[in-house]
């Protein structure tokens, strides 16, 4: 296995989390009678670079098919996130309606539609046929394109170059990430700025979130393996900010560096520093994230275990993919988790892959009143226990598996 940033040959485990199908890759009623694909999840460390990436099996387009399911705007917390951000980078960077934001993995609209609000001119690049008609129902202009040097290229040559390119949880998403970021270095004005947010590997490495990893996710990034990604496609950090989304993600600020006059903030040596410490760029800091995962694993197979013997009723909620991870490392089905309900209409009525359990909508947890209901996607904690508390009526608790079993 050659490593995708630097093609030094990877051979450092990370983690072996099995086999499992795509995790957005949700089945409808008709596909229950047909085979599942699975491929093996496994990530290794590039012991040259500190990029840790997954073994690649499935190509690009079977991971983000044209009905692909996950929509951002049904998060409240996530919507507020991009006005906030929105409403930071237009004061920032002095963006108006001169200006040019273009949104790569712009997904429904969740974020441009505040910029397209300030009469800022926007551009989203979406390939998933799905979302991409979702944003487009909001008037916005999508181009159901994969993004690249080639369209980079092209939008700057049709007079569509962008003063702020926004990357949300999108960068560890692509399979040729050195293609993937030269893009931006060519789409930017000499001015311009790239912003890119993506879950932060020291988090996901010190809390053990296991269940961050899935095929959709090539690449896992602390900030010593971004800063040399981006340089070496012509692009330079100037500024770093650690923010709480996805249990803990990192916001790195990217100017030319052919024409980027910004000077690098203290927060970005500080940060290196810090990686540096901890021992990021060594072989130890990967070694032992099996064992810690398993025993997380474990804890959630004996609770489930436990309930069933019990005779305590247990529901889920989030069909997110991070749940499927676990469920499909642990081995859970529909006889330990008989349903997950879903706030998103594109998800009920499917079924979780792997596991095959059912999406539901939530009057499941009216009717039913289980005793416990599992929270599958944890970095969305808070905003779910607030939408679930009417639960305490019947006396029900909460659960989250990772990054410890917690019962409330």
């Amino acid at each position: 296995m050659l490593c995708r940033h630097c093609r030094a040959e990877v051979t450092l485990p990370f983690i072996d989390l099995g086999t499992a199908p795509p995790s957005n890759a949700y089945l409808t009623a008709a596909a229950l009678a047909a085979p599942e694909t699975y491929y093996p999840l496994r990530v290794r460390t590039c012991a040259n670079c500190w990029l840790v990436q997954t073994e690649d099996y499935a190509v690009r387009g079977e991971l983000f098919a044209s009905d692909y399911a996950y929509f951002s705007s049904y998060s409240a917390s996530w919507l507020e996130h991009a006005r906030r951000y929105v409403e930071a980078m237009s004061a920032r960077f002095g963006l108006g309606r001169d200006s040019q934001v273009i949104e790569v993995a712009a997904n429904d609209g969740y974020l441009l539609q505040f910029v397209q609000a300030r009469g800022i001119p926007c551009l989203g690049i979406e390939p998933t046929a799905s979302t991409a008609r979702a944003a487009r129902a909001r008037g916005l202009e999508v181009l159901e394109e994969f993004f690249g040097a080639a369209l980079g290229e092209r939008l700057a040559r049709d007079g569509r170059a962008a003063d702020l390119a926004v990357a949300n949880n999108v960068l560890a998403h692509v399979p040729d990430i050195n293609d993937f970021v030269a893009g931006f270095a060519r789409v930017l004005k000499p001015a311009g700025v790239v912003t890119f947010e993506f879950p932060y590997l020291v988090r996901l490495v010190g809390e053990c979130q296991f269940d961050t990893i899935y095929h959709e996710h090539y690449s896992y990034l602390s900030l010593t393996a971004a800063a040399r990604i981006l340089g070496a496609a012509g692009l330079q950090v100037f500024d770093v900010e650690e923010l709480a989304t996805h249990g803990g993600s990192l916001r790195v600020f990217a100017q030319r560096a052919d024409a980027g006059r910004r000077a690098a903030a203290p927060a970005v040596a500080a940060l290196l520093g810090t990686e540096a410490a901890s021992g990021v760029a060594s072989e130890g800091y990967y070694r032992g994230f099996q064992a810690r995962a398993e025993a997380i694993k474990d804890a959630f197979l004996r609770f489930l275990l436990d309930a069933r013997r019990d005779g305590r009723r247990v529901g889920a909620y989030g069909a997110a993919a991070k749940g499927n991870t676990l469920l499909n490392f642990a081995g859970v089905r529909a006889d330990l988790l008989p349903w997950v309900v879903d706030r998103n209409p594109a998800k009920q009525g499917q079924f979780l892959p792997g596991s095959r359990i059912p999406i539901v909508d939530e009057q499941r947890l009216n009717r039913e009143r289980p005793d416990e209901v599992v929270i599958l996607p944890w970095n969305l904690r808070a905003e779910i226990t607030a939408q679930l508390a009417y639960i305490r009526e019947w006396g029900g608790r909460l659960v989250t598996a990772v990054p410890r079993l917690e019962v409330w």
